[in-house]
């Protein structure tokens, strides 16, 4: 840790203010309290406080390597008592030296410095506990803003594991079903199973392209939810149809990446695959007080239909939006009589 006093200019100002306040403060009491002059007192309080100010920025570095950790109390307290008997002593020796050199000729200080040695001892180890006591604030300070930048850095990096881990499981998921698509159709309809593959492969190159991002345009989401129904036509033919209802100033609007495309995979799942007749597929948006809100709405057969829970796919998508967000009442799920309708709400800050 570099010397807070000599690398931090706020630091350094407050130092030298109150090193500053310590200077007139010593005229006023030197002047007013002993028989001298006021150049020989000015000049006095001067040498004095301009040596400690140097010795002061030094101690620093004791304090930097008399760490609590480093050693015991009674070794810690046995080291700066050492250290503040030859900080005060130097400080003394340094200053009587100067000064008696520039006022040798004014007797009445010579009488005064001679008499202060006892008093001004004292007031260096003074400044010697004053000044130790406020380094070790600074670097309990300065530990303690690591700490807390560290620890929110290693949030950040859990977070965006967690995001990247919910994000990979999507791929997954949804290649295994499409596999077992493709595989069905290698023997009822071959040709059928090689344009699936086709499109599925630029599907997942498509996602591929754009998994290093955490969040994308809703446009883009549409596109690419929009080359997986294309897969799931091959399967399923005429069973579905898709109608948008995309406000204009939704469509550039950032929302977490795959976040349609599960909710699509769902709709299928519990309402194209399970029903006879043909389904209607509704992905809508429009802004709803300070949210985006993104609905998609499927029919479904209430007597055929699964009895299965939401699945991986909403499960998924409400812990990223719990993660991304930090809110609970983001993703909506609606079941009544034959709709069944999945409400994302955005943050729109």
């Amino acid at each position: 840790m570099t010397n807070p006093f000599t690398t931090n200019r706020k630091i350094f100002a407050s130092y030298t203010l109150i090193w500053l306040f310590i200077f007139i403060a010593s005229i006023i009491l030197i002047f007013f309290t002993q028989d001298i002059k006021i150049n020989s007192a000015v000049i006095d309080s001067a040498i004095f406080t301009f040596i400690y100010f140097i010795l002061g920025i030094g101690v620093w570095y004791t304090v930097r390597f008399n760490s609590l950790e480093t050693y015991k109390t009674p070794k810690l307290i046995l080291n700066h008592f050492v250290a503040s008997i030859l900080t005060s002593t130097i400080w003394i020796t340094t200053g009587s030296l100067i000064s008696l050199n520039i006022l040798s000729d004014d007797p009445n200080y010579v009488l005064f410095i001679n008499s202060s040695y006892i008093w001004r001892f004292l007031i260096g180890i003074l400044f010697y506990i004053v000044l130790i006591s406020i380094d070790y604030l600074i670097i309990y300070y300065n530990n303690f803003q690591e700490k807390v930048l560290k620890e929110s850095e290693l949030k950040s990096l859990v977070k965006e594991a967690e995001l990247n881990a919910l994000k990979y499981q999507i791929n997954p998921h949804f290649i295994f079903n499409s596999l077992n698509s493709i595989s069905s159709l290698t023997i009822s309809n071959p040709q059928l199973a090689q344009e699936m593959t086709i499109k599925l492969s630029t599907f997942l190159r498509n996602t591929l392209s754009r998994n290093d991002s955490q969040k994308s345009k809703l446009i883009d989401e549409i596109n690419a939810a929009k080359l997986y129904l294309e897969i799931e036509k091959i399967r399923f033919d005429d069973k579905f149809e898709l109608i948008e209802e995309i406000d204009l100033e939704c469509k550039n609007f950032e929302v977490p990446s795959m976040i349609l495309q599960p909710l699509f995979e769902n709709s299928i799942k519990h309402g194209v695959y399970e029903s006879l007749e043909k389904v209607t597929i509704k992905l809508s948006c429009h802004k709803e007080n300070n949210f985006i809100k993104i609905s998609v709405e499927n029919d479904f057969d209430n007597k055929s239909i699964s009895k299965k829970g939401a699945g991986i796919g909403l499960k998924n998508i409400y812990n990223r939006m719990k993660l991304i967000y930090g809110q609970e009442n983001l993703v909506e799920v609606i079941k009544e009589k034959s709709k069944f309708i999945v409400n994302i709400y955005i943050p729109n800050n």
